[in-house]
């Protein structure tokens, strides 16, 4: 869940505020430069990558502990955790490669060139083409089927164990209540909360990434009325959205969560407090 959140505030802070805004509505600043417009979309695609991949973990490791009670003492420890934080990100620096040559300067002025554009070359040949399926499997496709595949197992599993523990308690007295029915509920409304919004914002990114690959539809050079493009457009928007909402999740549904985030909302006043009481009692010495 810290990568996770790290991954989303990357997203806030490069996709959002640099790529989205300042890049926008400061057309000839540092950020309109060729090398730097370019590494900063190669970036935009990597915190995107991190997040998604990151949330798939997550639901991997819910599974885990729900399905596979013999596997938790060997798949759920720090250094595995590690390991496949640092497997991923790996993983999405090398595949994202490609990215930095396919954009190219759209203007030359005074020998420095400025701004990107998608570059045709790139994007009509071979492996250009092989590329940009890769991505949107990589991106949108894989990891949607498997947070789909692996609710499914894990609702099924708590759907069987809560129905054969009612079964076993079925003389006990109705209001009691069962620590582990109630861990296992917390569980699955946060894997929902999570994997169930990602599921939710990044559908029509997904429906628009079948549709134009399927119809060969170069959005990125099409008409901005086109349904395809603003299909496309707002999927972007709602999987940045997705990145915003992930936070509020942590904090409505992990205790631990909340109670850090207040205890740095507190720590300011609490410090001042500490220095006027300090001062009151040197005062009244």
């Amino acid at each position: 869940m810290v990568a996770m959140a790290t991954a989303d505030l990357l997203i806030m802070i490069i996709n959002v505020i640099l790529y989205n805004i300042f890049s926008y509505h400061f057309p000839l600043s540092f950020l309109a430069q060729t090398p730097v417009c370019i590494f900063l979309i190669y970036m935009t695609a990597i915190t995107v990558h991190l997040s998604v991949w990151f949330t798939v973990s997550f639901t991997f490791d819910r599974f885990v502990v729900i399905c596979c009670q013999k596997f938790i003492s060997k798949y759920c420890t720090k250094r595995t955790a590690a390991v496949v934080i640092t497997t991923f990100a790996i993983l999405t620096f090398l595949n994202n490669i490609p990215v930095l040559f396919a954009f190219e300067s759209e203007q030359l002025i005074n020998k420095v060139q400025w701004g990107c554009r998608s570059s045709f070359v790139f994007f009509t040949s071979p492996l250009g083409i092989a590329y940009v399926w890769f991505y949107s499997a990589w991106g949108a496709w894989l990891p949607f089927t498997l947070i789909a595949l692996l609710n499914c197992f894990t609702v099924r599993r708590i759907l069987e164990a809560n129905r054969a523990r009612r079964g076993l308690q079925g003389n006990r007295i109705e209001n009691y209540c069962d620590p582990e029915t109630e861990s296992r509920r917390k569980s699955i409304i946060l894997l929902f909360a999570i994997s169930g919004s990602f599921m939710l914002l990044w559908l029509t990114t997904t429906v628009s990434l079948v549709t134009t690959r399927l119809t060969n539809t170069s959005y990125y050079r099409g008409n901005r009325r086109d349904p395809g493009y603003i299909a496309t457009e707002t999927g972007a928007m709602l999987k940045l959205l997705s990145s915003c909402l992930n936070p509020c999740i942590y904090a409505a549904a992990q205790t631990k969560f909340r109670e850090e985030l207040k205890m740095v909302l507190t720590s300011p006043w609490t410090l001042i407090l500490r220095l006027v009481r300090k001062r009151e009692l040197k005062d009244s010495s």
